[in-house]
């Protein structure tokens, strides 16, 4: 058995290779891994003399450890070697490579990798992505855990087991941390984003790709523009209407906005109808204004309503709304006469009317009025909605406060919307 106990990476590269007879073969430049069950294991070692490089089969080594390493065969048989983008090479394509931590949702660095012997071979237990394997790279760990113990403090350990960890591309030339679709979902949309956003194109594709269409529009809204359409722009149609059509409608507008025009039309023809009118009619108005950052999804009912029918109805209808603080009261005619809030319903008697509870003296802003005409009313009254209702009384639609949020934002994040 050549190999016993456990070693990270950084005790033994640079670390000499012995022949039998103790005389130097070279000094350990990286490591080959290849699959291995139930870990990847090391395939050979590649050392480095005289600036060539040579293969060591893990089968040839006598002796793998910390303390020494030593080889059953001698110079002559060594067999040169040649860098391969088809290799998974440990210090070129793990080492100081970002993944995904997804207990802490955030990316981190591999600041180490430990091995342990398993079955005579070498396998790669865990990374080590803290502070210890940057001291333990510079040759100070214990040195420094010496200086914290004086204090009474610890130098706290942050491995990742390698089971989350699983090769990205079929070359293995590069890994990602394997985050299970239920953990991924359990994360906040906002972390999933700034996760997606940290790592690079063709992974923060990949990780998005695992992702189920309730979770995937969540995270698609917290991603920057650019972002988002390229996200879009890559994915097939049918999977990028059905994470559209689970957007709010402002939000999809906002994206689809940012689509070259030849997709965005053909992502409105394959969602349902009533969504993509919804959409469509968002993109009419234009930037700055109240009608360009309102959306058309609220709920309204008729003032005659019971506040038990209304209720009832509302169990309903508020699963397919994202934000809800406000019941809106329409006529006949669809014209807004009023509008009650969550609190004054539930504290309302059941067989009360809508059009006893409702407040009259509103407030509202035409779709054509500025943005920030409309972020002054919901600052000045303190609302968490402004109505946008247009001169004749009919409603087209809602500012959150969320809305407002966003527009103040500062320049970089925030999106223009033009017409598909």
């Amino acid at each position: 058995m050549p190999f016993f106990g456990e070693v990270f990476s950084s005790e033994i590269i640079k670390k000499p290779v012995l022949d039998p007879k103790g005389e130097e073969l070279g000094k350990v430049k990286d490591l080959a891994i290849v699959k291995g069950d139930p870990l990847p294991v090391v395939s050979m070692l590649i050392i480095e003399r005289k600036k060539r490089f040579y293969r060591l089969p893990w089968a040839d080594l006598n002796i793998f450890n910390k303390r020494i390493i030593s080889s059953k065969i001698y110079r002559d048989s060594l067999r040169s070697y040649e860098f391969s983008e088809d290799d998974l090479l440990m210090v070129r394509d793990i080492l100081d490579k970002q993944i995904v931590d997804a207990n802490g949702a955030k990316v981190v660095r591999v600041n180490d990798v430990k091995l342990e012997g398993y079955h005579d071979k070498a396998v790669l237990i865990g990374v080590d992505v803290g502070m210890r394997g940057i001291l333990r790279r510079l040759g100070i760990e214990r040195g420094s855990e010496e200086f914290l113990n004086m204090f009474k403090t610890g130098l706290p350990y942050n491995l990742i087991s390698w089971n989350y960890i699983q090769p990205l591309r079929p070359k293995l030339n590069a890994i990602t941390l394997t985050v299970p679709r239920q953990m991924l979902s359990d994360l906040h949309p906002a972390d999933i984003a700034d996760i997606i956003s940290q790592v690079s194109r063709e992974e923060g594709a990949h990780l998005f790709r695992d992702l189920d269409i309730e979770t995937a529009a969540e995270a698609l809204s917290e991603l920057k523009p650019q972002m988002q359409a390229d996200i879009i722009n890559a994915m097939d149609t049918e999977k990028a209407a059905d994470i559209i059509e689970e957007m709010p409608p402002d939000e999809a507008a906002d994206i689809l906005s940012d689509l070259p025009t030849e997709k965005a039309q053909e992502l409105l023809e394959s969602i349902e109808k009533e969504d993509a009118e919804d959409i469509q009619e968002l993109l009419g108005h234009d930037d700055d204004t109240a009608g360009g950052i309102m959306t058309n999804e609220y709920i309204a009912y008729e003032p005659h309503m019971t506040v038990l029918q209304a209720s009832e109805r509302f169990k309903l209808h508020a699963r397919e709304v994202e934000n809800v603080y406000y019941i809106y009261i329409l006529d006949k005619e669809e014209k807004l006469v009023g509008v009650t809030s969550l609190k004054e319903m539930l504290l309302a008697e059941p067989d009360c009317l809508l059009a006893d509870i409702m407040e009259t003296n509103l407030k509202t802003v035409s779709p054509g009025e500025d943005e920030m005409d409309a972020a002054e009313i919901i600052s000045k009254y303190n609302l968490l909605a402004l109505p946008v209702v247009d001169e004749n009384g009919y409603m087209h639609g809602i500012i959150t406060v969320d809305d407002i949020i966003d527009i103040l934002l500062p320049p970089a994040s925030k999106r223009k919307r033009r017409t598909v």
